[in-house]
């Protein structure tokens, strides 16, 4: 199961409708996921800064939420614009965990740190293997919605 029904191939029938439930799915991805895990991190003491910020971010003065929420979004759209064409069944779930691990992280320590700090992160290291499971868990979390979201678009049948 790719996350969208089998009797519709995703590369070939990139609909609006399927653009803008893959943005819902991922932003949706961040509070329930992604943040959620931040949570239990902060309450473990892994993670010294807490979830759910509403701090504002520059240059905008959006809030933290708000904007993770916002790109969850645009990756959501990426990644139902590629996933599914290189990945199905088993792949598909394991490729959305291990590439939103692999690839977010990497954008927020090599573009989104610099771009504000003028610096790569420190302790990149660990900022690596925190980011990755978090990211991890935003790629499940947008897998599974988009998945459901796909469900509860198909006709109720009678028993």
């Amino acid at each position: 199961m790719t996350g969208l029904s089998n009797d519709r191939n995703p590369v070939a029938r990139v609909s609006l409708r399927l653009v803008a439930t893959a943005f819902i799915a991922g932003a949706l991805a961040v509070p329930i996921f992604h943040q959620l895990l931040f949570l239990l991190f902060y309450l473990l003491g892994v993670i010294p800064v807490a979830p759910f910020s509403l701090d504002p971010t520059v240059p905008f003065g959006i809030p933290e939420v708000v904007s993770s929420s916002f790109w969850g979004g645009v990756w959501g759209i990426v990644f139902v614009l590629i996933l599914p064409h290189f990945f199905q069944g088993r792949s598909y779930w394991l490729a959305s965990a291990i590439i939103g691990g692999l690839a977010l992280t990497s954008v927020y320590m090599f573009v989104v740190v610099p771009l504000k700090t003028g610096a790569l992160p420190p302790s990149m290291g660990g900022l690596f293997i925190i980011g990755f499971l978090l990211n991890a868990a935003w790629g499940l979390g947008w897998a599974l919605l988009l998945m459901l979201f796909d469900r509860m678009r198909e006709p109720i049948r009678a028993w």
